[in-house]
């Protein structure tokens, strides 16, 4: 980081009114991204991700609490928005990944931090984004998936025809919107649609994820009832791909009863995982 990034650093920490964090702002191109550190020398970096609602939700009032409990265990939080929110565009349309990388490596490199301990939790289609940044990127340690997708999909525009994300500025694969996926778009079954979409078994191989090229552990939760994506059917796809690979790193895939939210509400499935195979394993280095 160059010496005038640190200067702008310095002077965006706010102090939290308790005085036992620091709420800092980084200056991110295409991305916001709000930063909380606790009071320790080698804090692990949790980066969060909302999903298709948009805005930075891990730095809303309603995520206060679980945040706070990140850094009451001795976690650094980044909370990053990387649509509808400041500085980042207005669609989850052909999202740059690399800007959020940018925005990860910024954080990671700021005082207090540890740089070698970097987990990333992302929801929805922030879960997408989550094992898309662990697949590409070497330096992302651990990842937890909560109610993603195995697949690069469309971006939410009005012609389907571009992906949510690029890389290096150029478009990844995604599943297209078919003929036989239309008439749940009409109706807006949702999860009719990505279901209709997923027989397009060409598409959906030219788009999968590659979990496989992961750095770490990954935590998959899905939802047995949920209503905008087959996300239990796309997490066992994602573990039989890990199988086949002989992956190295612990996965583990955890079926929540209940709606697409459902899983959110469950994070101690989290922070166990985290304790495991995230934390311990760091320290033990």
């Amino acid at each position: 980081m160059t010496h005038f990034c640190k200067h702008v650093l310095l002077l965006l920490v706010l102090l939290s009114s308790t005085g036992t964090f620091s709420q800092i702002t980084l200056p991110t191109p295409q991305v916001e991204s709000i930063l909380y550190l606790g009071q320790g020398k080698q804090q692990a970096l949790i980066v969060g991700l909302g999903g298709s609602e948009g805005g930075n939700a891990w730095a809303s009032d309603y995520w206060k609490k679980t945040r706070d409990q990140f850094i009451a265990k001795g976690y650094a939080f980044l909370a990053i928005g990387y649509f509808k929110a400041n500085g980042a565009p207005d669609t989850l349309n052909k999202i740059a990944i690399d800007a959020v990388y940018n925005a990860i490596k910024m954080a990671a490199d700021t005082k207090h931090v540890n740089t070698k301990n970097i987990a990333i939790i992302g929801g929805s289609r922030g879960a997408d984004l989550a094992l898309l940044l662990g697949s590409y990127y070497s330096d992302i340690h651990c990842v937890v998936s909560i109610v993603g997708s195995n697949a690069v999909f469309p971006g939410h525009t009005n012609h389907f025809s571009t992906p949510c994300w690029t890389y290096q500025g150029k478009e990844l694969h995604f599943v297209p919107v078919n003929d036989a996926s239309v008439p749940y778009l009409m109706k807006r079954d949702l999860r009719g649609a990505f279901e209709a979409m997923l027989n397009d078994t060409v598409a959906v191989e030219k788009a999968s994820i590659k979990v496989e090229r992961l750095k770490g552990p990954v935590l998959f939760l899905s939802a047995t009832k949920d209503e905008i994506c087959p996300s239990v059917s796309m997490a066992e796809t994602m573990m039989a791909r890990l199988k086949q690979s002989n992956f190295k790193y612990p996965y583990e895939h955890k079926v929540i009863e209940g709606g697409h939210s459902e899983p959110l509400k469950h994070f101690d499935l989290v922070f166990d995982f985290l304790e495991t195979h995230f934390t311990r394993k760091q320290a033990a280095k």
